[in-house]
């Protein structure tokens, strides 16, 4: 993956869904607004996707009580279909996800480049309850 010269964070997760299935479940909007939260206290009520090299990408997060939510938003460098996504971050990070196709599943395998504001250890925990949430929606 391309970088900054930031630390990196690797998460993962192994959903025994086909290849085509998980990327459409993580590509479409339809589906991100579903899935795209860290744990249930929180929502992802829209999702815009421009899914190509160059589009842009803007999932709104939020906490279901109301409060102060967050644009997770960027820009696509690479698009693989069923594959990799290489995204930059509004903030400059770099974000690589790879999608592997297995005999009876998919694994997907997130890198991306810390930022300064939390703790490592709550960034990788965020991320994986993320991967977490998705694998819980893409198994329904």
């Amino acid at each position: 993956m391309e970088t900054t010269g930031r630390k990196t964070i690797t998460v993962g997760t192994y959903i025994s869904q086909p290849i085509h299935r998980v990327w459409k479940l993580w590509t479409q909007p339809e589906h991100i607004v579903n899935w795209n939260y860290a744990d249930d206290s929180w929502h992802c009520p829209k999702a815009h996707n421009d899914l190509k090299p160059g589009g842009k990408f803007n999932w709104r997060m939020e906490p279901k009580e109301g409060g102060d939510g967050f644009d997770f938003s960027g820009v696509y460098k690479k698009v693989s279909t069923e594959d990799k996504i290489v995204m930059m971050l509004d903030d400059g990070r770099m974000v690589s996800i790879d999608f592997t196709k297995l005999e009876n599943g998919t694994k997907i395998t997130e890198t991306f480049e810390v930022e300064n504001e939390n703790s490592i250890e709550d960034q990788r925990k965020g991320w994986q309850a993320i991967l977490d949430t998705f694998k819980g929606y893409a198994m329904r």
